[in-house]
């Protein structure tokens, strides 16, 4: 098994101009641009290293190599968008690195893209790159052509080298668990369980009963093994089971209008360990959107405008409105997800109002909302 965080480490360490990785401060996929440019790297990478892997890590300074980390990241069909724009689409993944340095809810994001030894190119427009295209790299920069390209290996050795060196052994598990033991306070109850004698996982979170249920809330997991952060919670409520083979994951939202609320099924990951040393991760949608009350609905949806109109013009709240604020995030999710048309677009112009408090707590349920919305998108677009 590789180390992710020495292998990071590791290509970090290359400063030097090459075509087997590149850094990115952050990347963006909620515009065609942004998908547009990170699927412009995919296809670099991919046609510059036919036969070994290559690598985008994100979250560093890409002049000062410092790491700053993302917030993270857990699309499971990032893949979809390599395969419907891609003709020969390599296979890639999205993994979120924890360092001890980072605060709890950073991680560095890595992207490996595995070969194809093939020739990988835009099967349709996006943005302003055209259908045919061709991306390569050469040396740290993404060239483009349209008609031949030829595959050269040239980078199989060095890479090879860093993935050997990257390699875990038991004094890095060992590490992995103590430091992730030690990361967490007691009422965390950080604990850790040994699948098929070869992969180590440590989960953590905030314990409580709801009628008779134990859930978690601010739950970390991680594949220590491989330095993987496989789960991060910044609110929502989880229920944890296992056997010998699987950790199952589900997750919960609490919603909550007035006096009307409960917690939904949202999603469930599998994590299953097989015996060849690999382990599958799979994903099932749970939600079903609650529908409230209309009228009640109206009033939150007003009131919540209102803040917003005081907000943009540096106008002071009233009392009930600084409590009625720490809501606002939620409650646009609901409006949006019982067809308030302008809901959406209310909640992306309040973010930086809500990035911009000394109180963070409401921008942190802004992320969550954003983060629901996206995966009920993703949901709604394979329909």
């Amino acid at each position: 098994m590789i180390n992710k965080r020495l292998l990071i480490k590791n290509l970090l360490a290359h400063n030097d101009e090459n075509s087997f990785y590149d850094k990115k401060r952050k990347i963006s996929l909620d515009t065609n641009e942004g998908k547009a440019k990170f699927l412009k790297h995919v296809c670099a990478l991919s046609n510059s290293n036919p036969e070994n892997n290559s690598y985008i890590v994100i979250g560093v300074e890409d002049e000062t190599n410092e790491i700053e980390g993302v917030d993270f990241f857990d699309d499971s069909k990032i893949q979809n968008l390599v395969n419907s724009y891609f003709e020969n689409p390599p296979k890639i993944q999205y993994e979120n690195i924890p360092f001890p340095r980072l605060p709890r809810h950073k991680v560095v994001g890595l992207v490996t893209i595995h070969n194809t030894n093939k020739v990988t190119f835009l099967n349709k427009p996006i943005w302003k790159y055209v259908k045919g295209r061709i991306f390569f790299r050469r040396g740290s920069n993404s060239m483009s052509t349209l008609g031949k390209f030829e595959l050269k290996n040239t980078n199989q050795s060095i890479v090879e080298a860093i993935e050997i060196n990257a390699s875990n052994n038991i004094e890095l598990t060992l590490d992995g668990v103590f430091d992730f033991m030690n990361r967490h306070k007691p009422h965390y109850h950080p604990k850790y369980k040994v699948f098929n004698e070869q992969f180590v996982l440590c989960w953590a979170g905030e314990k409580k009963k709801v009628d008779g249920k134990v859930f978690y809330s601010r739950v970390d997991i991680e594949l220590v093994n491989e330095q993987v952060r496989l789960f991060y919670s910044a609110l929502d409520e989880v229920k944890i089971e296992y056997n010998h083979r699987s950790f199952i994951i589900t997750e919960y939202i609490y919603l909550r209008i007035k006096e009307e609320f409960d917690y939904y099924p949202f999603e469930k990951t599998v994590i299953h360990f097989k015996d060849n040393g690999k382990h599958d991760i799979v994903t099932e949608f749970l939600f079903q959107p609650p529908q409230f009350d209309k009228k009640v609905l109206h009033h939150v949806y007003n009131n919540c405008n209102t803040i917003l109109n005081k907000l943009q013009q540096k106008l002071p709240l009233t009392k009930s409105e600084q409590a009625d604020l720490q809501e606002i995030p939620t409650n646009y999710l609901i409006c949006e997800l019982n067809n308030f048309s302008e809901a959406k677009s209310k909640l992306k112009e309040i973010k930086n109002c809500l990035r911009n408090l000394d109180d963070k707590s409401a921008y942190i349920k802004y992320k969550e909302a954003v983060r629901i919305l996206r995966k009920v998108k993703n949901q709604d677009d394979e329909k």
